[in-house]
């Protein structure tokens, strides 16, 4: 594959997963409900305080959409992605399957695993990192993203669980 193809093939990858980002963080603010319906929605799946959860995923998705789309700092990009992912997966698609239609947790875990994949190859020619000579890919930068993203999904999930026990009745 010629370099001209792995560019177009890895800035298609970049903004499809970047919109996806930064169009949920919008829905998120802006959607029917606005931020005060999605924290009660994130209250409902065990995320409290869900106000505060709603803005941390709001700024979350949004900044990492903008940087994967850009090609900028994509390894942080990619541990933003993986942790609001893994997130989702424990909170809202748990123990519904595979399949995103009936619930499932396909859909998070397609978005996390580019978002690795991108940290590992790196954004390719057509970025903003390429520009500025960075060169922050490769498997070290793709397991930290990984392990790091896993790592946010545990504290996350653990600190939100934590909560519903000491105020079961929030």
């Amino acid at each position: 594959m010629n370099g001209a193809s792995m560019d177009l093939g890895l800035f298609l990858i970049r903004v499809t997963v970047g919109i996806t980002m930064c169009v949920h963080g919008i829905n998120k603010c802006f959607g029917p409900g606005g931020i005060t319906g999605t924290a009660s929605w994130f209250e409902s799946v065990g995320l409290r305080p869900g106000l505060l959860h709603a803005r941390t995923a709001v700024v979350t998705e949004l900044v990492s959409g903008l940087l994967v789309m850009s090609g900028l700092a994509v390894p942080l990009a990619a541990v933003m992605i993986t942790g609001t992912m893994g997130v989702a997966a424990s909170t809202d698609h748990r123990g519904k399957g595979f399949f995103v239609f009936k619930g499932g947790w396909e859909y998070v875990a397609v978005l996390a695993l580019l978002a690795i994949a991108l940290a590992s190859t790196g954004p390719g020619g057509w970025s903003l990192e390429r520009s500025l000579g960075w060169e922050f890919h490769g498997i070290f930068w793709g397991c930290t993203a990984g392990v790091v993203g896993a790592l946010a999904t545990i504290i996350a999930s653990a600190s939100a669980r934590a909560r519903e026990r000491d105020n079961p009745h929030r």
